[in-house]
């Protein structure tokens, strides 16, 4: 078991005028969830972000949604960033109930969150949508295949994915990516923009930094290798407690392999669907374009 912090920005350069509280958040003797926390309003709003990248990915949201009233908790999951890296335990199921341990327990959460999930984050998100019902009020999905859906086995044989046969592929990445993970994150990041602009060189220092850690390139790839898993999951969560009730946003970018999609992917999995497409982005919503993202948020969650 080895830790790693990397050196984040400092807060005073988060965009807006936001105090951030970071803290960890012990799950087990091999497990501790790094979480950065900002406002005290009573509604609660929970951030997951997806691969590669860390809590740093909602930069632009927080301030924001602290601004408009909302509790803001961004976390680094189980092994990203400056959470701590088991070998496994990266089926999304577990995944969720790391973050249902550090809402109830370590933050004392007894009421009902909107959760939000990006890419892997998606995945985490819908897991614990699904697990603990009672805990979510509202559930935002953005930009990702969602493992146990038609949509899913669509997207996953698509060229442009290319990445999911390759992470999934046991070794071989680490040994290809090990001592190249800037650029290899460049490329990442690249390959599945419209908004060039929105991902800076310091955000990739910030990313590459906490994926060349000890064991964080690995843990990272490890969230595709549980698919299979994750498959056999969502199909029996939904074989036990059918589709998921709460209003869900399913958010696509509107030059994303996925964005066509959410919609029609998450009426498979929920009841109460409304989708939108955001303008000029491609998979990094949130960074692309912030300012509509929240403008579609806010008006969701009125």
């Amino acid at each position: 078991m080895m830790k790693h912090t990397y050196k984040n920005m400092k807060d005073k350069e988060l965009p807006g005028d936001v105090s951030l509280n970071h803290g960890m958040a012990v799950i087990s003797s091999i497990l501790r969830i790094h979480y950065a926390e900002a406002g005290n309003g009573e509604n609660i709003i929970v951030l997951i972000h997806g691969f590669p990248q860390t809590w740093w990915e909602w930069r632009f949201v927080i301030p924001v949604l602290v601004n408009q009233g909302f509790r803001v908790i961004a976390l680094d999951y189980r092994g990203a960033g400056d959470s701590w890296k088991p070998a496994g335990g990266y089926d999304k199921r577990t995944m969720a109930s790391d973050i249902h341990q550090l809402l109830k327990e370590h933050l004392k959460i007894d009421v009902p969150v909107v959760l939000i999930g990006h890419d892997i984050g998606l995945m985490v998100a819908y897991a614990y949508a699904q697990q603990y019902r009672t805990s979510v009020s509202h559930l935002v999905v953005i930009d990702a295949p969602l493992p146990g859906t038609k949509i899913f086995d669509k997207i996953r044989t698509d060229h442009r994915v290319w990445h999911f046969a390759f992470h999934n592929v046991c070794d071989l990445p680490e040994m290809l990516i090990a001592g190249r993970e800037r650029q290899y994150l460049q490329y990442f990041f690249n390959y599945r923009i419209y908004n060039t602009a929105a991902i800076t060189e310091t955000d990739i220092d910030i990313f590459s930094k906490a994926y060349s850690s000890v064991g964080a390139m690995k843990a990272g790839l490890e969230v595709y290798r549980s698919f299979d898993q994750d498959i056999l999951d969502n199909k029996e969560s939904m074989a036990k407690n059918g589709k998921l009730s709460i209003p869900v946003l399913a958010v696509g970018g509107m030059i994303s392999t996925s964005g066509p999609f959410m919609k029609e992917m998450m009426e498979e999995v929920a009841e109460n669907v409304t989708s939108v497409r955001i303008p000029k982005t491609a998979h990094w919503v949130v960074e692309e374009n912030p300012e509509v993202f929240i403008k579609e948020l806010l008006q969701f969650l009125s």
